[in-house]
């Protein structure tokens, strides 16, 4: 048991929030063809707006959850109208390049406003939740799979069931032709945004209340989340789904002490694991597991 409680749990709940962040990047490179390095700051201002609904709402966090995401998804827009729509006619990499800078200038704002120090959103230790006397689990472990559920499979009905989600796959696989088909792409691109920073805020939320908020968290989580993008196919939502699961299971997993009382991968190298995915991905199969874009 202490293989599932110690590392396959752990393993699920990074997974769900990997999976909420690459979904994003995948959506938003799918539609708008740019990788958006801005994406974890994205959701570093979700979690501290999350933050602010709790402190001034005196709301849990998942309760608060809703007022980040919308917050989260105006800011994307605002983002979006100010630094990356005027160069979208131009090369591909000078997007790029720009998303770094609002990386850095977003960074910064939540330094301003919220500081640099470590918050938490609730103090005191919880205990595990004990199953059969022997399978323990969290109750921010539960909160953020069962929520995690909730939002993956919303968006399902959204990508499925409304004209709005089929219009954004169509984007997604031939845009040429979704244009002549008389989609408007202004319209398609907005709620991409709007979808890609809502979700981003959820996983933001959500890795916050796993550790503790700090204007460098989702910063440092950009190289897995494009790791889980890139596993499942760079475009498709349901490849990244797959991916964030299969990169954050692997992180975890690779710490056990399988073979002498050590780890296998000393846990503050557990990120090289999802980069020697990404890496053994792009060279296996470019396309991803979900057959998305190249990057042959």
């Amino acid at each position: 048991m202490g293989l599932i409680n110690l590392y396959l749990i752990p393993g699920i709940v990074l997974g769900s929030i990997y999976a909420l962040g690459a979904v994003g990047l995948s959506l938003i490179y799918g539609v708008l063809r740019f990788g958006h390095f801005a994406h974890g700051d994205v959701m570093t201002f979700g979690a501290y707006a999350t933050l602010s609904a709790v402190t001034l709402f005196g709301l849990s966090p998942l309760a608060a959850l809703p007022i980040a995401m919308l917050a989260t998804a105006l800011l994307a827009i605002l983002i979006d109208r100010l630094f990356y729509r005027p160069f979208r006619d131009h090369p591909t990499i000078i997007v790029v390049i720009a998303s770094f800078g609002v990386a850095l200038m977003l960074r910064s704002l939540v330094e301003i406003f919220w500081g640099a120090d470590d918050r938490t959103y609730e103090t005191g230790i919880r205990r595990p939740v004990a199953f059969f006397d022997t399978f323990m689990i969290a109750p921010r472990h539960i909160a953020i799979i069962v929520a995690a559920v909730v939002l993956v499979t919303v968006l399902h009905f959204f990508l499925t069931r409304t004209r709005l989600g089929k219009a954004m796959r169509a984007v997604s696989d031939q845009p040429s032709l979704a244009r002549v088909c008389g989609i408007d792409l202004d319209t398609v691109s907005l709620w991409t945004w709007v979808f890609g920073a809502g979700l981003a805020a959820a996983a933001g939320l959500f890795l916050a209340i796993d550790t503790q908020l700090n204007p460098n968290m989702g910063w440092n989580l950009l190289l897995p989340l494009f790791a889980a993008a890139i596993l499942g196919g760079i475009g498709k939502p349901y490849g990244a789904i797959a991916g964030g699961l299969v990169i954050g299971l692997a992180e975890e997993l690779s710490s056990f002490p399988l073979f002498s009382d050590r780890p296998l991968v000393p846990p503050d190298y557990k990120t090289g694991v999802a980069f020697a995915i990404m890496v053994a991905m792009l060279l296996w199969r470019p396309q991803g597991l979900f057959r998305g874009r190249s990057f042959e």
